[in-house]
């Protein structure tokens, strides 16, 4: 291992298909740990049937994984600095499909959560160590072209997870959905490895911050176990809920005072000194976690109100991926020779016009309604993390390129924690909200009642029937209105975001390659 981390590392670009190949195999890398992430989601009730467990029980297959993964992506640039960039991504990836296949053999619930919390919690330096390697084996001019190839797979993925997901459950058996990572998690590490082996980044013998990892253990497992059942439990009326509230807010105060003082942090919080970084950081967070929420709302809404099934709801979507990863390598292109907050506002602008063109959704929208604002959003996504990134490592030295990629997945990843658990409560709370108002119109004394309550039995319904008919009229406007307000709170709260981009450092390709020389 090389001993020497202040010496300068900058092993020359690769070329030709050479690079073709390693950049297809990084991202497949982060492909993987990124399908994972959503692809159990729609496969829950099929699995908690299988495995003889109630929906609720099935759930921590999910919540295990996010709790797993949400502790070991903050020691990516630890792993790394000790181990060596490409070491680390490789293991993490061989590990990953090791868990991938113990998953996919699982006999009980039990044994299935104790996999999964293998397999989230060694896929955490995937995502940062692929975007870190891409940087590394692209050209300082081309890095838009490297985090364009990251971007999207990030992008899709997503998209892809409960498409898949539910075609799997529907068509085979669940523990496919984990066993098809076995052959691409094999190809991704031989590859990587043949390729970069020689390319091992410096290596320092840093000790071993136990009491850090175990103060971020404690706040991160106690906030994901909260965000992730809290809304089942009734949050803060639930005691469980309170006390999860409070341990996590004390273990994150106690970590962030010994990670402050701590000479080998365990997570390397001194880069938040930069305002640049941490401006950067703060947009990408909130900006993800609203299209993150919106991502979640949008099916849920189609399948609960509008009465699509889980595989229409999904391609709904899916066009947004598919003008995505149509318009990247344009998008890479542009940020090889503009500014990234150009870019920036630009996604931040689609954004807010999607969520815009969204609040106009009625009750019986059709199809191609509903996929057009979808398609502005796949302009914004070919942009956004492209741009983001850029910011946030923008004059960040190259040695401190993993610790900062780690760190602003980390808060991304929890960002869209808080978005995946605030966005159903508001929407159920909003549509209450909805309800009780237009009861409050529709009183004993309202004559448009009265006339329906009529219009109904003269069409063969009993008075209660025609009541029922009603109230469940009443109840779906209530939740199409309580979808509106979110599309349209999200509008403006993007809008608001694109000032914070200016507040950043001009941006352009090769920022902390040129910064460090």
């Amino acid at each position: 291992m090389a001993e020497a981390a202040d010496k300068p590392f900058a092993p020359a670009p690769m070329t030709g298909m050479t690079l073709a190949i390693t950049a297809v195999a990084l991202a497949l890398g982060t492909f993987m740990q990124v399908l994972d992430s959503t692809i159990a989601n729609v496969s829950i009730p099929t699995i908690a049937g299988n495995l003889g467990v109630s929906s609720s029980q099935g759930a921590w297959v999910i919540t295990s994984f996010a709790v797993a993964n949400g502790v070991s992506v903050p020691l990516t640039g630890w792993l790394m600095m000790r181990y060596g960039v490409v070491k680390t991504f490789v293991g993490s990836v061989l590990l990953f499909t090791a868990a991938s296949f113990l998953c996919g053999i699982s006999w009980n619930l039990e044994s299935l959560i104790a996999f999964r919390i293998l397999q989230g919690a060694f896929c955490g330096p995937m995502t940062p160590g692929s975007q870190a390697l891409l940087i590394m084996i692209f050209a300082p001019q081309r890095r838009g072209t490297a985090l364009a190839i990251w971007s999207m797979t990030t992008l899709v993925a997503p998209i892809c997870g409960p498409i898949l997901g539910g075609y799997i459950s529907d068509n085979y058996s669940w523990p496919w959905i984990f066993l098809i990572n076995v052959p691409v998690g094999l190809l991704c590490g031989l590859v990587c490895w043949r390729a970069m082996a020689s390319r091992e980044t410096p290596t320092r013998k840093i000790p071993v911050d136990r009491t850090g990892f175990m103060l971020l253990l404690i706040w991160v497992g106690a906030l994901q176990v909260m965000l992730d059942t809290g809304k089942d439990a009734d949050w803060f009326n639930s005691p469980a809920i309170v006390v999860e509230t409070v341990v996590a807010i004390v273990a994150f105060i106690a970590w962030l005072i010994w990670e402050l003082s701590e000479e080998h942090p365990i997570v390397d919080l001194s880069l938040f000194k930069s305002p640049n970084f941490a401006l950067a950081t703060l947009v990408y967070c909130l900006g993800f976690g609203v299209f993150f929420g919106n991502g979640l709302l949008l099916p849920l809404w189609l399948q609960t109100q509008m009465g699509y099934v889980a595989t229409w709801a999904g391609l709904v979507a899916a066009p947004s991926g598919v003008v995505a990863v149509l318009l990247t390598p344009f998008a890479a292109r542009l940020m090889n020779r503009v500014d990234a907050r150009w870019t920036g506002t630009a996604s931040l602008a689609a954004f807010a016009l999607s969520f815009f063109m969204r609040s106009g959704y009625t009750p019986d929208a059709s199809f191609s309604v509903l996929v057009m604002p979808m398609l502005v959003q796949g302009v914004a996504m070919s942009m956004f993390f492209v741009s983001m990134v850029t910011l946030i490592l923008n004059d960040v030295a190259p040695d401190q390129v993993p610790q900062a990629s780690g760190l602003s997945n980390f808060a991304r990843l929890t960002a869209a924690s808080f978005a995946a658990s605030l966005a159903t409560t508001i929407y159920e709370t909003d549509a209450s909200v909805h309800q009780t108002r237009l009861a409050e119109i529709m009183g004993p004394g309202d004559p448009a009642l009265h006339a329906a309550l009529a219009a109904l039995q003269g069409a063969g319904l009993s008075a209660q029937q025609a009541f029922g008919a009603i109230v469940h009229q009443v109840s779906g406007q209530a939740f199409v209105m309580a979808a509106l307000d979110f599309f349209r709170v999200s509008a403006w709260l993007i809008v608001l975001l694109i000032p914070c981009i200016w507040l950043t450092r001009k941006a352009m390709p090769g920022g902390h390659v040129a910064a460090a020389d």
